[in-house]
């Protein structure tokens, strides 16, 4: 991936550190009876995508203090995670005792024996991990396959609908509750302030898969639709999946130009410096937009829960990116590194994660988004995730996710330049799909 993909998605590196020591924050996430000092002395190297670096430092640090076991973090490029793992085990190596991946990798993961399966683990400790806090829909796509579990949840990364206050104000609009009403919401306001550089919508619709197809998902569920069916087979040939891209597609010549080529940081940029009035991403997009240092909007901005298509009655939110932490199947250190990804999981880092400024870690346990110190901490935040995650819906996660995905990014890429019309794109892309399965 290129270093400007990989700024786009520079989101999830820390804005400042906390503060207070390390022991106070150990005592804060971890109760001395939920580990224990067994392991100590013992060094634990974790693999760790690079937007999520800074938060598994903070895990790690934590985890030093309550246990004496210190965990070496390795940073990988993001689209790099499967094919790091694979290595590390093929080139018998076996540097990683434990890592995280993106969940659509989980089939590939789990199928090619790469990481341990933890079910018997889970139920052996489930009353330290209470896996029923979880949320449900989170917990099953990041860590369930063909009936086994191999990871745990890390970050939840949902999507809502972020808008700038004043300039829906002053053109009369609401925040749009419909995919049609933001449709006409952002014609309505980029036409309007066509001679000051504001746009009514910053879409993300660079050809980069965590990118466009989130995009693509947000509309997707929220027309009623989903990637594949209850049976695992592809459903994009179907009126929910065409309504979505006819959405995405009709409202690009109204967004921050040129959509192919905003990605996160453009987006980001368009709208905390006040030239877009709303924009898709994920929650802890609010903290950017109430950072006083670098942010045009602060106070000026709310957030809610996605529009839907006609005939749905509530907001789901897409898995729209998704981390998960598994334990390697050939690490020699299995007990000490499955605490480790307990620990990193627990509803109390968890909590601690969410409610640290710049750590990027969207909720995933259901203690945690009702919380009310994450209540406190990034209200408007709060009310979005906890409107919108029942129900959530999953991107493709078995082991031919990666190439489908790139289909779809071509497909969607393709419509968005023109070439072709949304339904074509649907269409070519079940197509595609429906091979790739076989």
């Amino acid at each position: 991936m290129s270093n400007s993909i990989l700024q786009d998605l520079s989101r999830r590196r820390f804005l400042s550190h906390t503060g207070g020591s390390l022991a106070a924050i150990a005592a804060a996430t971890i109760s001395p009876s939920f580990l224990g000092k067994a392991h100590a002395g013992e060094t634990l190297t974790l693999m760790m995508s690079q937007p999520q670096v800074a938060g598994a430092r903070h895990a790690a640090a934590a985890f030093l203090e309550a246990t004496g076991i210190a965990v070496e973090v390795v940073a990988v490029p993001l689209d790099q995670t499967y094919q790091q793992i694979a290595l590390d085990q093929a080139s018998g190596a076996n540097r990683f005792d434990c890592f995280d991946f993106w969940y659509i990798a989980l089939g590939s993961v789990a199928e090619e024996g790469l990481a341990l399966d933890l079910t018997d683990l889970i139920e052996r400790d489930r009353e330290m991990i209470n896996p029923d806090d979880f949320v449900p829909s989170v917990y099953d796509a990041y860590s369930l396959w063909n009936g086994r579990r191999y990871a745990l949840p890390f970050d939840g990364d949902t999507h809502a609908l972020f808008y700038n206050k004043e300039i829906l104000a002053k053109h009369g609009v609401t925040p749009p509750k419909t995919w049609d009403a933001l449709n006409a919401a952002a014609q309505k306001i980029t036409e309007a302030e066509a001679g000051n550089g504001v746009h009514g919508l910053a879409l993300m619709g660079a050809p980069v898969p965590i990118l466009v197809i989130a995009t693509f998902a947000n509309r997707l569920a929220n027309f009623g639709g989903s990637f594949v069916d209850a049976d695992g087979r592809p459903s994009l040939n179907t009126e929910a999946a065409y309504a979505a891209a006819a959405n995405m597609a009709d409202v690009a010549p109204f967004c921050t130009p040129t959509p192919a080529e905003v990605g996160f940081t453009e987006a980001l940029n368009a709208f905390i410096g006040g030239k877009a009035a709303m924009t898709e991403g994920w929650i802890d997009l609010g903290v950017f937009a109430q950072d006083e240092a670098n942010s045009a909007i602060v106070d000026k901005w709310d957030v809610v829960p996605l529009p839907v298509g006609p005939g749905v009655d509530a907001s789901r939110a897409p898995l729209n990116a998704g981390w998960t932490l598994g334990v390697s199947a050939k690490t020699e250190k299995q007990e000490a590194a499955w605490e480790f990804v307990k620990f990193a999981t627990s509803a109390k880092m968890g909590l601690d994660l969410i409610t640290t400024t710049g750590s990027g870690i969207d909720p995933f346990r259901i203690s945690n988004m009702n919380d009310p110190a994450y209540k406190a901490f990034n209200e408007k935040s709060q009310r979005a995730a906890s409107a919108s995650l029942n129900g959530a819906v999953s991107w493709p996660r078995n082991p031919k996710s990666t190439r489908m995905l790139e289909r779809l990014t071509d497909e969607i890429a393709a419509m968005l330049a023109g070439e072709q019309s949304p339904m074509q794109a649907m269409d070519r892309t079940q197509r595609a799909w429906e091979r790739l399965m076989r």
